[in-house]
């Protein structure tokens, strides 16, 4: 498992090159100075260039490049952006830091970009900044989450209650009888932790009563910190049926602390993005399912978003990926996806 897997040595050496340069870049800003499959969507207009030719430079911040699906679609971003030649891309890494992804809002207002991309790492702390954006006339598309109720903002994202719920309505009949779960969280307020947790109670909790929770925290998207949770959980409550989690990388670090445990041979649990390294763990039968957010597909709408914003084709764009289950029929179909992108040896 550890030699096939380039997505988490690779999310964070290639984020740590994919942050340098202009165009393929990350900088910190400074106020001191001015899928559901292996085709992503094709801008029309990629790499047409502007006829007036202006160059536009655009801000995309990121929620954290120590989160695996963050770190890719990061990576996706650059590439994406290399398809417009009238586009420069400069990427910052919030490093999940409330404050630290405010400034860089405000860093990136100052430096006079033409367009900035959010990626919230708190959808309510980011807003009066994400306000502050449009306010100054700069275009601003939030994604991954999207920040609703903010005029003038666009959104590229995906339906996080149904990334949760093609996995509780598969799990509604997978999940023994008076089963024992946990629940592994994402950030609290954050819109797409919130809505997958209330997919898994409306198409899975309040459908099975004879489930318990017997532990449910909040991980940040975290690997390390669900490893942390699970291995008290372990103590505390001794075998378990199922472990839920809002996203892929929490379940891989949950799943990391019961390998080898003969008493957790069974044990099903579910995620959320379609990472290279949870699409390997459903194809080993580590891992019961997951459902794609294609970083792929979202950073091409991003760009294709952020042209048309820039140029004046469209005014305000909002627009959704879909969300496929990943199991044991079709993972390899993803698995050879992430290994013809090179993040999968």
């Amino acid at each position: 498992m550890k030699k096939k897997i380039l997505s988490l040595l690779a999310a964070a050496m290639m984020v740590s090159t994919l942050f340098v340069g202009c165009n393929n870049t990350q900088q910190t800003p400074d106020t001191d100075t001015a899928g559901t499959d292996d085709t992503a969507p094709v801008a029309d207009d990629a790499g047409a260039g502007d006829a007036s030719g202006q160059t536009y430079r655009v801000a995309y911040i990121a929620r954290a490049q120590a989160d695996s699906f963050a770190a890719w679609l990061a990576n996706e971003m650059i590439a994406e952006a290399a398809n417009y030649d009238d586009i420069t891309l400069d990427v910052f890494d919030g490093e999940a830091n409330d404050e630290k992804e405010n400034t860089m809002i405000e860093n990136a207002i100052t430096n006079g970009y033409d367009a900035i991309i959010i990626q919230a790492n708190n959808g309510e702390a980011q807003r009066p900044y994400i306000e502050k954006v449009i306010a100054a006339g700069i275009v601003c598309i939030v994604t991954n989450p999207r920040v609703d109720g903010i005029e003038g903002v666009s959104s590229v994202d995906a339906d996080p209650y149904e990334q949760a719920a093609v996995n509780a309505r598969a799990a509604v009949d997978q999940i023994p009888e008076n089963a024992k779960v946990v629940v592994l969280n994402g950030p609290a307020g954050n819109f797409h932790s919130v809505e997958r947790r209330n997919a898994w109670q409306a198409d899975c909790f309040d459908k099975r009563p004879d489930i318990t929770i017997v532990a449910e925290d909040i991980a940040n998207w975290n690997k390390d910190e669900a490893m942390a949770l699970m291995e008290d959980w372990v103590i505390a409550h001794g075998t378990v049926d199922a472990i839920i989690s809002m996203n892929d990388n929490m379940c891989a670090g949950a799943l990391e602390v019961v390998s080898g445990k003969a008493e957790y041979a069974n044990v099903l649990s579910y995620g959320v993005d379609g990472t290279a390294e949870a699409c390997l763990l459903v194809e080993e039968g580590k891992m019961t399912s997951t459902a794609l957010q294609s970083a792929i597909d979202l950073a091409a709408l991003n760009l294709d978003a952020v042209h048309k914003l820039l140029t004046g084709e469209e005014t305000e764009i909002n627009v959704d990926i879909p969300a496929p289950l990943i199991n044991a029929d079709n993972a390899s179909e993803y698995v050879e996806m992430y290994r013809s992108r090179g993040l999968i040896s």
